[in-house]
């Protein structure tokens, strides 16, 4: 009977509809997330001079660049432009650059920075194509002997050496080929220097430019010692070096994305030009020296030499400098490369 009973129930079970599942208990909602405190910076800024207060800025966020802080300086102050300030946390100290971060620096959240004017300023382009127009068009009037140059019966004749052509030619060639670099392919890592540098600039650039033209294109000038071979040795060491010049320039300039700031180490590209990079630091000096050494034994001018012999002094200091801050900012920057000569310099 027993049996029968629970057989029975269980048919009845099985025709019965079955309890509904419990609902899943709902995830608790997650407390809101506490905001940041942000911690604001106060800067004095002094002069470095005088020790003056110029400015007080109270609330400065921590991720504001310095970039920020002048512009910030410039609103109180507008004839001190972005560009014609300096700024340091030490009187003495080096200036900091544009793209440095407040709260990355040495400092707590007071901060005394110290102000220095640089002057007026010319942007780094616009230098460049001054320097080099003006080379390219005294060189000229030397070359077409204008009146009050030479003699007078000289004026507007041509000389009767083919060297003097071909030096007007190069000269020409290497100061467009500068000018058409600083307006397509040159990024300067600095964009202004200070106005009263380029008088000083265009000076040396200038003076030396009439100095050698003066010379060359002179209606007493005699041609090098060893004549057509001698001046086609050296047209073919500058043409050379001016496309070598040319490729390290476009090698440079690949290097850096506009508006980017940041280094990178050069190295050797498939041109076989910029394969002076494996032994030099700054090739484009070493093309540069190179076009200017051809350029003297072509002419065979001691104004030229001289002008080669300063010049190679500065880019010695130039590209020792930019060595140095290679091996500074790389630890695995290549130590088999010299700054200008491989091997030597």
């Amino acid at each position: 009977m027993d049996a029968l009973a629970l057989e029975a129930k269980g048919a009845k079970n099985e025709g019965a509809p079955a309890a509904p599942a419990p609902a899943p208990a709902k995830p608790r909602p997650k407390p809101p997330k506490k905001a940041k405190r942000i911690v604001y910076f106060e800067l004095e800024i002094l002069d470095v001079k005088t020790r003056e207060k110029l400015l007080l800025l109270d609330k400065v966020e921590p991720t504001a660049t310095i970039l920020d802080i002048k512009s910030m300086f410039h609103k109180s102050n507008p004839h001190w432009y972005p560009a014609r300030q300096s700024l340091c946390l030490d009187p003495k100290g080096k200036p900091l650059r544009d793209e440095e971060i407040l709260q990355e620096l040495p400092v707590g959240t007071t901060a005394t920075f110290y102000f220095r004017d640089l002057g007026a300023q010319i942007a780094w382009g616009t230098v460049f194509l001054i320097e080099c127009i003006g080379p390219l068009v005294i060189y000229l009037l030397f070359y077409f002997r204008l009146p009050l140059i030479y003699a007078p019966k000289y004026e507007f004749t041509v000389s009767k050496h083919l060297v003097v052509h071909i030096a007007c030619a190069c000269h020409s060639f290497h100061y467009a080929k500068r000018i058409m670099e600083a307006l397509f392919i040159h990024r300067f890592s600095h964009g202004t220097m200070p106005l009263r540098n380029i008088f000083k600039n265009c000076s040396y650039y200038w003076c030396s430019a009439a100095w050698m033209a003066y010379y060359i294109n002179h209606p007493l000038y005699t041609p090098p010692y060893y004549g057509e071979k001698q001046v086609k040795a050296a047209l073919a060491i500058f043409l050379f070096c001016q496309l070598g010049s040319f490729s390290i320039h476009m090698a440079l300039r690949n290097l850096k994305l506009p508006g980017c700031k940041i280094k990178k180490i050069p190295y050797p590209t498939k041109n076989p030009f910029t394969w002076i990079f494996a032994l030099v630091s700054c090739p484009n000096y070493t093309y540069e020296l190179g076009s200017w050494l051809g350029f003297t034994l072509m002419t065979q001018c001691v104004p030229v030499l001289f002008f080669t012999v300063v010049g190679f002094i500065q880019m010695t200091v130039w590209a020792k400098g930019k060595h140095r801050s290679y091996l500074k900012e790389f630890k695995e920057y290549p130590t088999l490369r010299s700054p200008i000569l491989p091997f030597i310099l």
